[in-house]
């Protein structure tokens, strides 16, 4: 059975997770966050410092990187857990529709590939990741994004944001390219596994104040899930999820993540000057004229 290890970053309320074969200590890290401040442009490494510290102190060898999809809301820090320990990076293989539909957003060049190619390797639905004794199940869970994907290692899975803990809810669909059509049906597949499956999410928003939590079953999920429980009807879902997706306010980080995770997480490089930048459009979500006024 593999061991799990999990680390909360309250700023983004992203929970990364270390899981590791005992036997060979071969290691995965999951969804790792690069940190940043948007009002600085800055980014620093204390979330990845504190995942790379645990990494090496267990004595783990780190073999993969895996990203439930390519987040809206942190940046990943897969190139920085690449770089310290030679990890590939993996996601799920429909990434390139997501790079396709942001090439032009954020006006990357020509060169800017839309094939996947930035990541080490894509999955797909029913491919499996050996590491050390772990049989790491890849399962195609689109809705929030094209692209994601939810693994499963021995009793576990880790859903990113598909599924959240069964006092909040579900992920998002409002996204370009999202579906809550999509979710339903992907949710389906999940509450089909035995209900004593742990489940594992990407981000715990602590309702109601409670302390951060980032462990559930598909048992509690189906029985007591706010959003999508196990007898909810799909267009009862729908409804629910497209109603309430036109009151959220986009993330914080939304322009800065998504254009550098389609990127798998690599940084612009340098122009003439030395520096870095982000291309981030102006009035994206909504349209406003030369002067600021909204269409």
């Amino acid at each position: 059975m593999a061991d799990i290890k999990a680390f909360y970053d309250a700023r983004t309320y992203t929970l990364t997770y270390v899981v590791w074969d005992p036997g060979s200590k071969d290691a995965v890290v999951i969804d790792p966050v690069l940190d940043y401040d948007p009002a600085a442009s800055r980014t620093w490494t204390e979330s990845a410092d504190e995942v790379t510290a645990f990494v090496r102190e267990a004595g783990l060898n780190l073999r993969y990187v895996l990203e439930t999809h390519a987040h809206a809301d942190h940046v990943s820090a897969s190139q920085l857990l690449k770089r310290r320990f030679d990890a590939k990076i993996v996601i799920g293989a429909q990434i390139t529709a997501v790079q396709e539909t942001f090439k032009p957003l954020f006006d990357y060049g020509d060169d800017f590939a839309t094939d996947g190619s930035q990541f080490d390797r894509l999955l797909t639905e029913g491919e499996t990741l050996e590491v050390g004794a772990m049989k790491i199940e890849v399962i195609a869970t689109p809705g929030h994004t094209p692209a994601c994907v939810t693994y499963k290692i021995d009793d576990a899975i880790f859903t990113g944001d598909a599924l959240f803990m069964d006092d909040y809810g579900t992920g998002r669909c409002d996204f370009p390219k999202g579906s809550a059509e999509d979710l339903y049906v992907s949710i389906q597949k999940l509450y089909a596994l035995p209900d004593d499956t742990r489940v594992f999410v990407g981000h715990d928003y602590q309702p109601g104040g409670r302390e951060v939590k980032w462990e559930t079953t598909i048992g509690a999920s189906k029985a007591n899930n706010p959003q999508l429980k196990g007898n909810t009807s799909r267009e009862d879902f729908v409804r629910f999820r497209t109603e309430r997706d036109a009151t959220l306010a986009a993330p914080r980080l939304l322009l800065p993540s998504v254009q550098l995770n389609v990127n798998a997480g690599k940084l612009p490089e340098p122009r003439a000057n030395g520096h870095r930048y982000l291309n981030i459009p102006l009035n994206l979500l909504h349209p406003a004229d030369e002067v600021g006024e909204p269409k």
